[in-house]
């Protein structure tokens, strides 16, 4: 059994993570820490794990008891946390902040569509952004190809829990039931990632990638709607992005429109290609809280550790 801890235990992210791993049939969960709930049961955080584990929230990260630790603090946490915790020899990391993302310190950026191999003989991980996860699934196979030579643009709608378990003006429920909004058009964090990765996969991708995010009156779930120019036809477009996923675990091009209902609660991607004159347009959709974050996370640790990438991850969606 792969033994696992998680830091930072009290976040939507991290709800979603103690979840699976519970259910992982490869996995023992030991310890979930949380300074601030230590002592604790988990499920007084996360009252879905009720019947279901009767751990407590540690006090004290007890590392020389794990295989893998996952980090699901906040953002700019993971680096300092890890500064402070010098790791025993051996033990794997799963990070999904965004501290590493850029792959320093020996991390590898957890993308699987993108670089597999390198992921499974990683002894660190920088796991995805939700929406970055989002985005470059619809770019990746125009970028392998060389085929990105015009601005991107995308629009992409999310859940209210990609704004994490703290309150806030825009997560409450009085505000965002029925209502739609934009936030940080053009200057999304996850810009950087995508950027950085679209470029090592096309060196000559010098354009602008123009990202306006919404928030959704909905809990979980992101659709992005993503276009470009691009000379392929139709039928080349749909033949590129067929052979590029091919062998993906998670990740399924469509033939037909997709939805969110398609995809939440499960760790699945879908994809959907059109071209519409010289425009190529790309739809994707992903659960921010698994494929845009926890889920993912597993799928990167079962690479790791040379378990089927769907151990433990082949979850029922929630179509109605």
């Amino acid at each position: 059994m792969i033994r696992a801890g998680i830091i930072g235990g009290a976040g939507y992210t991290a709800g979603e993570l103690i979840r699976l791993l519970l259910n992982h049939p490869e996995v023992e969960l030991r310890w979930v820490h949380s300074t601030s709930n230590a002592g604790n049961p988990l499920t007084a955080v996360h009252g879905g794990l009720e019947g279901d584990t009767e751990l407590c929230f540690a006090s004290e990260a007890r590392l020389d008891e794990v295989d893998v630790l996952f980090l699901c603090s906040a953002h700019g946490q993971s680096s300092v946390w890890l500064e402070e915790h010098p790791l025993p020899e051996g033990v794997k990391v799963v990070d999904l902040a965004q501290d590493f993302r850029d792959e320093h310190d020996g991390f590898v950026y957890g993308l699987a569509e993108w670089q597999a191999e390198k992921i499974a003989s990683a002894e660190k991980i920088a796991n995805p952004g939700c929406f970055a996860t989002a985005i470059q699934l619809a770019l990746l196979p125009l970028a392998a190809a060389g085929l990105l030579t015009d601005e991107v643009h995308v629009t992409a709608i999310t859940g209210s829990t990609g704004a994490g378990v703290k309150p806030s003006a825009t997560t409450h429920f009085s505000w965002r039931d029925s209502n739609i909004s934009v936030y940080k058009a053009f200057t999304h964090q996850h810009l950087n990632e995508i950027g950085r990765n679209l470029r090592l996969l096309q060196p000559s991708f010098d354009r602008a990638i123009n990202f306006v995010p919404m928030r959704g009156d909905f809990t979980r779930g992101i659709l992005a709607s993503v276009y470009t120019e691009c000379a392929a036809s139709e039928e080349e477009v749909r033949q590129l992005y067929a052979n590029y996923y091919a062998e993906a675990a998670f990740t399924h091009v469509a033939t037909r429109p997709i939805d969110l209902k398609q995809v939440v609660n499960t760790n699945k991607a879908l994809v959907h290609v059109a071209k519409y004159g010289s425009k190529v347009h790309i739809t994707t959709a992903i659960d921010n809280l698994l494929k845009g974050a926890s889920g993912q996370a597993v799928e990167n640790m079962n690479r790791i550790f040379g378990l089927d990438p769907k151990t433990g991850l082949k979850l029922k969606a929630s179509a109605f």
